[in-house]
């Protein structure tokens, strides 16, 4: 059917059916094995969403409920296409992608995190993206070794 044969409730229902694209970083898409498979596992989610949402007889509720649905499968293909798998870190004495590495601040602080992909960072679950400032810091450094934050210090504690 023509979209000259279909009636819009309003500008705002056009407005909600025409979402901007999710900001794709510029940096590789380097991911871990697990964010591979979360990367697909979300894949997956939105093609079912917007599937389900393709169901939908009314033409305005069917673009309103696929909008979102169709922006995030726009974004999770691009970054499974995108997506670098690199390997698993195969040795312990230099903080590398994959590794969980432990450190103390100078205020006392002692933090541990997984350098991941920025789809999989989550510090508060204790992962950060390996383009983030802390893991760019840290990468390449060994026990023992200190790294300046602008006016903190990190000391590398342990690398798992």
């Amino acid at each position: 059917m023509s979209v000259a044969f279909t009636k819009e409730d309003s500008a705002e229902t056009a407005a909600e059916t025409l979402l901007p694209d999710r900001p794709v970083s510029a940096e590789p898409n380097l991911v871990t094995a697990a964010g591979l498979s979360a990367l697909e596992a979300q894949l997956a989610a939105a093609r079912q969403a917007y599937d389900a949402a393709m169901l939908i007889e009314d033409v305005n509720e069917k673009r309103r409920q696929s909008a979102g649905p169709l922006r995030d499968l726009r974004y999770f293909a691009e970054r499974v296409r995108s997506a670098q798998l690199m390997p698993a870190p195969s040795a312990t004495n230099t903080v590398a992608f994959g590794s969980t590495v432990t450190f103390s601040r100078d205020d006392g602080r002692v933090q541990t995190y997984r350098i991941v992909g920025e789809d999989e960072a989550d510090p508060q679950a204790g992962s950060i993206s390996y383009a983030s400032p802390i893991a760019r810091a840290l990468v390449g450094k060994s026990v023992g070794d200190v790294v300046s934050m602008g006016d903190r210090e990190l000391e590398v504690v342990a690398i798992r």
